[in-house]
């Protein structure tokens, strides 16, 4: 959906919603991590840069490759329009775990307190991916029942899945991650001290890395979530197996495996 379109002669101006909210969310994270880390402009110019490049490429192949791969070998032009790209979040897990490891190498940056860091402006970026998604009338739900903010297409009215996602994935899982952070510092604060371990303490954050799969673990719950009750699946991949979408499939081991890192961070 074009915000505006302006034509004059043969050019063409369009910006979309899309890309409106990657400028945003691109901004936002830039001023967080820089006051939070604290580094030089030249450092996050860098790190703006390899995370944009690995980001924005990589993320865009493997939707090509695993979401719609058949759509895009019939029509290879539409791999440069990129005011219809669709990404995938697991390679973008994948690359910007990359850009972070390459950027460390350069200037000697701790890699898991940089991957806590960013990790935590992330729900910012999700809550700019959804409200978009719900601005353009996607991913909703066929519903009988005329929700608060429902979307009515076609003599059907959808239940607003984006806004549902919205609140878990920025606002809910804003807060857990802040609220982890908070339990990580007050730990580490006192561990050269003998304190009384609750139970559960062997659950709580006290390393550098464990933010960051925090919110991996989640993201991928929050996200499983919804696409089971709340969500339609993609047009193009509706559902593989039963009640279970490409992106949960891909999202089970995905979950898995951070909660095993997490555990294997705590020792």
């Amino acid at each position: 959906m074009y915000i505006f379109k302006f034509e004059f002669l043969w050019l063409t101006i369009a910006p979309t919603y899309y890309w409106l909210m990657y400028v945003l969310a691109f901004i936002a994270s830039y001023i967080l991590v820089k006051k939070w880390l604290k580094l030089s402009t030249k450092k996050m110019d860098d790190l703006l840069l390899y995370t944009f490049i690995w980001v924005i490429l990589w993320w865009r192949l493997w939707y090509i490759l695993f979401y719609d791969l058949t759509y895009y070998l019939a029509n290879p032009i539409d791999l440069i329009k990129t005011w219809e790209w669709w990404m995938s979040f697991h390679w973008w897990v994948i690359w910007v775990i990359l850009a972070m490891y390459f950027f460390n190498k350069k200037y000697k940056i701790w890699f898991l307190r940089l991957a806590d860091e960013v990790c935590f402006t992330l729900p910012i970026w999700l809550w700019f991916w959804r409200i978009w998604n719900y601005i353009n009338k996607e991913l909703l739900w066929f519903s009988p029942y005329d929700w608060p903010l429902a979307v009515y297409i076609n003599s059907v009215w959808h239940f607003p899945s984006p806004l549902l996602e919205a609140t878990l994935e920025w606002i809910v899982l804003f807060f857990i991650l802040y609220y982890f952070k908070l339990k990580k510092l007050e730990i580490n604060k006192l561990k050269n001290f003998k304190i009384v371990k609750p139970r559960y303490y062997f659950l709580l954050p006290k390393n550098d890395g464990q933010i960051a799969a925090l919110f991996l673990i989640f993201y991928s719950f929050f996200r499983i979530f919804v696409e089971i009750f709340f969500r339609m699946p993609d047009s193009q991949i509706w559902y593989i197996l039963w009640f279970l979408t490409m992106w949960e499939i891909l999202s089970l081991p995905m979950l898995i495996i951070w909660i095993f890192y997490y555990l294997k961070l705590s020792k």
